[in-house]
């Protein structure tokens, strides 16, 4: 029979932007997407090292259908690759995670890391240029100071708008493991990072040294049950972090009760049914992202098929529970022998906690309202980004189920198309949806059905 969703209005868009590159180069596809702490700016990471910023344009008065438009900010090389001549290990260059800082003045500040460095970078504008130097030339070279017969005073002369890029620190030499998780205290101050087997806490402002706060290492690595697969700080108490595990268990920590946070506060589990257990429930069951809600009470959390909401007063299990496409139930064989079922999808909360996002294959995502119940499966493409295109709702059918018109056969799904990363806009209904190596900027102000 046919995967059933509850109908959606198709949700309006009012502007696409989508980047597209003509032949999918490795380095191109995308690893991360992150809005700023406004929205104003939307930043991905790629295979390749590099970071693309996006900046949100001012509303146009003579172009409504592009207002808002997102168009490229800056480009730059985050990371190169690396050679570990002690452990005879390559060192990918492709960005892992990527956190903004809240902005505290003119510039903006990012982290960025790889698997095994962390750098923030500093993106600010400048669009003066100093001229009238009394030691220096037009061209920048030292004058004779015997040619010098008066004295003024340089001024500042306006100059096309230019965005510089630096790095002022660089984090390194701290995991032993791939670094999966990057997340920014509320004190503005410390930041987290976590690898398969332990997470530290930094100082932004101190790059010799951080703090192992957990460690989940055997002594015996042949007792080794289950490592870390995220790990995220709390949004308003800046001695809560929680992380998740390959068992598909959540751990909320206090830094207050001990330094080495081993003994967890809360255990979040849902007790395993028995009689559904197969040889891939752990495969599964496998928590792959894990965000607090912008309230903070509760937290949201992806394993392969599914999308849970906990609440942090309730342990014994999730709160809510959403199927993503659990007509791939009957497949996980294949799924197992091609390597799709090891696919870490991420989730999104949008900025009033009332529905969630998170991706699936054929460049198809899905939205789950929280408040009606209602969901829908929406497709990133190419048909879908021409300006004013409206984003129709698709359906999923299994197979040897009756289908209807427009219905998609689960056998004729395309699994080498993705969709692993999302971001939605803290305020506003916008997403970003990174297809492989094209982005999807969606916007959707007329619709609040979903919403």
């Amino acid at each position: 029979m046919c995967h059933t969703e509850t109908p959606a209005p198709p949700v309006k868009q009012l502007f696409v932007c989508v980047c597209v590159c003509v032949c999918v180069c490795v380095a191109d596809i995308i690893s991360t997407v992150e809005f700023n702490h406004t929205g104003e700016l939307l930043a991905t990471g790629d295979k390749g090292g590099r970071v693309v910023i996006f900046q949100r344009e001012p509303e146009s008065k003579t172009e409504p259908f592009s207002q808002g438009e997102y168009n490229v900010y800056s480009t730059f090389q985050s990371h190169e690759p690396e050679f570990d001549y002690l452990k005879s290990l390559e060192i990918e260059e492709k960005i892992n995670k990527i956190r903004w800082l809240p902005q505290q003045n003119a510039a903006h500040f990012l982290l960025s890391t790889n698997d095994k460095t962390i750098k923030l970078w500093k993106v600010s504008e400048r669009d003066k240029r100093p001229e009238g130097y009394n030691l220096k030339d037009e061209e920048g070279r030292i004058k004779d100071i015997s040619t010098v017969t008066s004295l003024q005073v340089p001024v500042l002369k306006p100059m096309d708008l230019m965005v510089e890029v630096s790095p002022r620190r660089v984090f390194a030499n701290a995991h032993t493991y791939h670094v999966n998780s990057i997340s920014v205290n509320s004190d503005y101050e410390t930041y987290m990072s976590a690898d398969d087997l332990r997470i530290n806490l930094w100082h932004l402002d101190i790059t010799d040294r951080s703090f192992n706060i957990v460690d989940i290492k055997p002594a015996n690595m042949e007792d080794l049950t289950e490592v870390i697969t995220a790990a995220e700080f709390h949004p308003h108490h800046c001695n809560l972090f929680v992380y998740s595990s390959s068992k598909g268990t959540l751990r909320l920590c206090d830094m207050r009760e001990a330094a080495l946070c081993d003994k967890h506060s809360k255990l979040f589990e849902e007790p395993e049914d028995p009689s559904a257990r197969s040889f891939f429930s752990e495969i599964i069951s496998s928590v792959s992202d894990v965000k607090f809600s912008h309230s903070g009470r509760y937290l949201l959390t992806r394993d392969y098929l599914t999308a849970k909401v906990w609440d942090l007063n309730m342990e014994s299990k999730p709160l809510e529970t959403y199927q993503v496409h659990d007509y791939l139930r009957s497949k996980l064989c294949s799924l197992y022998e091609n390597d799709c079922i090891f696919d870490k999808f991420e989730c999104a909360w949008n900025g009033s906690d009332s529905v969630i996002m998170t991706g699936a294959y054929n460049n198809f995502f899905r939205m789950f309202d929280r408040n009606t119940k209602r969901d829908v499966t929406l497709e990133a493409s190419r048909e879908s980004s021409k300006p004013r295109a409206v984003l129709k709702p698709r359906r999923v059918c299994a197979a040897g189920g009756k289908r209807r018109k427009d219905d998609i056969s689960v056998d004729s799904l395309d699994f080498t198309k993705k969709i692993l990363h999302t971001a939605w806009h803290p305020n506003e209904n916008i997403i970003a949806i990174a297809a492989t190596n094209n982005l999807y900027i969606f916007q959707d102000k007329l619709n609040s059905e979903m919403h």
